[in-house]
């Protein structure tokens, strides 16, 4: 089996895909919502939340871009891991990855279907789940560039809904904003409570939340690996994903805390974005916010689709999964491994409804910290990768700051953030299940591992 997926896969991302991929990526539907939550674990605070973790993610990305650059690769970290730590590596987080994007589609799928719902109630909200999910993964079936120009377009909605909300916010916060004459300055951010009622502790419970938003932002060096010139899109987009991250998650809760008192419970209720807007008086809020919302459900479910897909793949090249998931179609897209993901959330989305808050909760449950095992998967990997790199005298033409000490300071960081939410009563049983599920696959990749070792022995001793 040839192993060099970039020569089989088609290169259907142009240069505007993956740029608006870059860009609008990493904006999910937590953050127009979701971010609420956070709001209320660290009140005006959840500014340093975002900003702290945008700066881990950001240096995680550095770390992946250094490797990328050097080799552009469908399975991304799940190559770096498998070079770096070992094929039970690459093999664990490989399959971790591909389950946390497959339960993504019927989360998605789900969301969705009741803002569809709500829009049009005589149909009922699985079966707009259904369509939901065969519509999309027919977009990533037939072409990579049917994927692209998807993405391309739910990212630029995503991005010119943000800015429309940062500019809105400035004009209110300036006192101009001429339909909420009442809301101006910046006084909430100190008047109730203070700036950080809750302490440090109330930051650190924000940023187990944030942390979850910017995931997805990695997705950038699997899509490149499909466009010519990886190399270089894959240097740009980390180079400029501090800039973005700030902007969009940083700048838009400091106007949300800025215009709107964080202890009202309306800002549960309706979710950051439309709740502001509400205060500031903006017709059409909750169409404007359900159709950015539902929007970027879409998108992330196109993401998840396209991106367990790769992930399958690149896990069938390296005979870590079924065979058949190598199929190429005519467009050079990966058909089978797009079907059988889809398939796969497909059949949750079923669970979910056949069987309400039971087995999809305990499903969904285990996936609570993948997201942290990811990246610090990429930093033990780039730190080994590194330090072999190094010691051959090979070229490093994309660099991490400050290594090896940057790199350590995340891995503690991380380790930091695991074993709290571990010992934390609120998040130890996803934890707890996240790392059940870790263990139960490295077992099963050593035992791959293994048993292809001894083939091979076997099969050198035969010849």
């Amino acid at each position: 089996m040839n192993n060099d997926t970039t020569k089989k896969l088609g290169e259907g991302l142009s240069n505007r895909h993956i740029t608006m991929i870059s860009i609008g990526g990493v904006i999910g539907a937590g953050l127009f919502v979701g971010s609420s939550s956070a709001i209320a674990k660290a009140g005006p605070a959840v500014i340093l939340a975002y900003l702290i973790t945008s700066i881990m993610v950001f240096l995680v990305m550095r770390m992946l871009g250094e490797m990328a650059v050097l080799e552009p690769d469908t399975g991304s970290f799940s190559t770096y891991a498998r070079k770096a730590i070992g094929p039970w590596a690459g093999f664990t987080i490989g399959w971790l990855y591909w389950w946390f994007w497959v339960l993504a589609i019927p989360v998605e799928a789900i969301a969705g279907a009741e803002i569809l719902h709500s829009w049009f109630p005589n149909v009922s909200v699985s079966i707009y789940a259904f369509c939901f999910i065969v519509f999309l993964s027919l977009a990533n079936f037939f072409s990579t560039k049917s994927f692209g120009e998807f993405e391309f377009w739910f990212s630029l909605v995503k991005v010119v809904a943000i800015i429309g909300f940062i500019i809105i916010g400035i004009l209110a916060i300036s006192g101009i904003w001429p339909l909420a004459k009442n809301v101006s300055g910046v006084a909430n951010l100190y008047n109730n409570a203070g700036f950080m009622p809750h302490g440090m502790g109330g930051i650190l419970s924000a940023i187990l939340i944030t942390a979850f938003s910017f995931f997805g932002v990695e997705i950038v060096s699997i899509a490149a690996a499909e466009s010519s010139n990886p190399k270089q899109k894959i240097r740009r987009a980390t180079n400029l994903v501090l800039y973005r991250i700030i902007l969009f998650f940083v700048v838009s809760m400091f106007i949300a805390v800025s215009l709107v008192d964080w202890r009202s419970p309306d800002l549960q209720k309706y979710g950051t974005f439309q709740y502001v807007l509400m205060s500031l008086n903006v017709p059409g809020t909750k169409l404007i916010i359900d159709t950015v919302v539902f929007i970027a459900v879409a998108s992330c479910m196109n993401a998840a689709i396209y991106t367990s897909s790769r992930m399958l793949f690149r896990l069938g090249t390296r005979s870590e999964a079924p065979q058949a998931v190598t199929k190429i179609n005519y467009a050079g897209v990966p058909a089978i491994a797009v079907f059988s993901s889809t398939f796969i959330g497909l059949v949750c989305c079923v669970i979910n409804y056949v069987f309400p808050g039971k087995v999809f909760g305990l499903l969904l449950s285990s996936t609570g910290s993948i997201a942290l095992l990811v990246y610090l998967v990429i930093a033990f990997s780039q730190l080994r990768l590194r330090h072999k790199l190094e010691a051959a005298g090979a070229e490093i033409p994309f660099k991490m700051w400050l290594f090896p000490w940057l790199t350590w300071f995340v891995i503690i960081i991380i380790l930091s953030v695991l074993a709290y939410m571990f010992l934390s009563p609120a998040y130890s049983y996803e934890t707890t299940l996240s790392l059940g599920v870790t263990s139960l696959v490295v077992v099963c990749g050593l035992f791959v591992t293994r048993k292809r070792k001894a083939t091979r022995a076997v099969a050198m001793n035969l010849d």
